[in-house]
């Protein structure tokens, strides 16, 4: 069966193919196999650029030029080649190093350099650097992108809906009142929280060679400084560098790196199950769509689809970013190849991320606040003014406040005029029985506007 976006086993390379594609010129196949050239290529123009190692460069301009270029013109059959040779070789990295001899053939000044081309380097050297810089960029052109995506809509509904009142819930029942913008707020400060953890990442790398010493570095050039040389080569590249390691980076940036992204991802699920219950309180309205269906039987039903969607992509992405971020700084002594095949999964789970994000994105746009619904919630729980009530009273030093309120309210529904009648026969100043007189669960929300409108 040929794959295509209908066969693929994988939603993210078929249903959802789409919405993912910004993914793939980072962890595809390809995107892997383009990162390793372009490390390849850099740790072969800066040996050519170094005067003290003899036997190598300096490049021409036009030398230099041609290699840059088969990094950023590598296309789909510059990659099918590499995986021709990597068939031959069962080595993914020596393949990259034969296509780039390969390439050079026509160029006598990179032809005479060819035996430099990974010199020194073990292939961690080459892998380590690829995924930390397929990371940042991803970081800095998609993901931190799309989840200010998500934050800026959170903050316009906050702001949108900073003073409109509505009842809270906390252990599913009636509680202190609130407004909706500020229980949105409250979402915005969380995740501009993990999107500044997310940011704040330091991506390692290292290019010390096979066990982390610079062993066969020194065997060749025993009087050249490799370890300020590895140095300047991986910060060249906009990545932190770690100067003790074993074969492997210890991936300690990437578990942060993972870690950080599902803590977003939480919040994100978090506020899907919040809305989802908004929606089924009527608080929120979905907008309709010409064409679409809810339900295959009733034709009433607009799901909020989109909220429960991100609910499970969000707990997808979170079981595969956890797990990397568990297994990947666990290697058996000097390296094993677990976490090379662990890595692999690194595009599926910020793929899932990207898709609880975009769905979360969506659902939003749908909906529309319904404050009469609100509002008649509100009116129909006026219990929820005896904490101002009983926090007055113990003010004025009334005797057994919170008593005298549990047994008026506790288990019981009231609705205002049962309340005004207690406050009425409260022994409490003029002006303090009369603000408490002319409250209103609508009006009960102390500086939550003005909270919801600062965020």
């Amino acid at each position: 069966m040929p794959l295509t976006s209908l066969t693929a086993i994988s939603p993210l390379d078929g249903r959802y193919a789409s919405q993912v594609d910004a993914l793939r010129a980072f962890f595809s196949e390809f995107g892997l196999i383009r990162y390793r050239v372009r490390i390849e290529i850099e740790w072969l123009i800066a040996l050519a650029a170094e005067k003290s190692l003899q036997g190598i460069g300096p490049f021409s301009s036009e030398s230099v030029a041609f290699l840059r270029g088969l990094s950023s013109g590598f296309a789909e059959n510059d990659g099918v080649r590499v995986k021709a040779i990597e068939a031959q070789t069962n080595h993914d990295v020596k393949a990259i190093e034969y296509w780039m001899k390969e390439r050079a053939a026509g160029n006598a000044e990179i032809t005479a350099a060819s035996e430099f081309i990974h010199f020194a380097c073990t292939s961690e050297d080459i892998n380590n650097l690829s995924y930390s810089l397929a990371l940042a960029e991803c970081r800095k052109d998609v993901l931190l992108p799309r989840l200010d995506e998500l934050i800026g809509k959170l903050r316009d509904l906050a702001h949108a809906h900073a003073a409109v009142p509505m009842l809270a819930r906390t252990h599913g029942q009636a509680a202190t009142p609130t407004t909706l913008g500020k229980e949105i707020a409250n979402v915005v400060h969380r995740l501009r929280a993990a999107r500044e953890a997310i940011a704040a990442v330091t991506l390692y790398g290292k290019a010390n060679g096979a066990v982390g010493n610079y062993n066969a570095h020194l065997a060749a050039y025993p009087d050249f400084d490799w370890e300020d040389y590895s140095r300047r080569f991986v910060q060249a590249l906009g990545l932190g560098f770690n100067a003790y390691t074993t074969q492997i980076e210890p991936h300690d940036c990437l578990a942060q790196f993972f870690d950080a992204c599902a803590r977003a991802n939480s919040v994100v699920l978090d506020f899907d199950r919040d809305i989802w219950g908004y929606v089924s309180l009527g608080y929120f309205k979905q907008k309709t769509k010409a064409g679409e269906v809810g339900s295959s039987t009733m034709p009433h039903k607009v799901n909020p689809i989109d909220f429960e969607n991100s609910e499970g992509n969000a707990g997808v992405a979170n079981a595969l970013l956890r797990h990397l971020a568990e297994k990947l700084p666990v290697s058996r002594w000097q390296r094993d190849l677990s976490d090379s095949t662990a890595l692999r999964n690194v595009g599926p789970a910020l793929g899932h991320t990207l898709l609880a994000w975009g769905a979360c994105l969506r659902g939003l746009g749908k909906l529309e606040a319904d404050p009469q619904r609100m509002a008649a919630d509100l009116d129909a729980n006026w219990e929820v003014l005896a904490e101002a009530i009983q926090t007055v009273m113990r003010r004025h030093g009334m005797d057994n406040p919170y008593e005298q309120l549990k047994e008026l309210t506790r288990g019981k529904r009231l609705d205002g005029a049962a309340m005004r009648a207690f406050i009425g026969g409260l022994a409490l100043p003029d002006a303090e029985k009369g603000r408490l007189l002319a409250m209103t669960p609508a009006s009960y929300i102390g500086k939550a506007a003005d909270l919801a409108r600062r965020i």
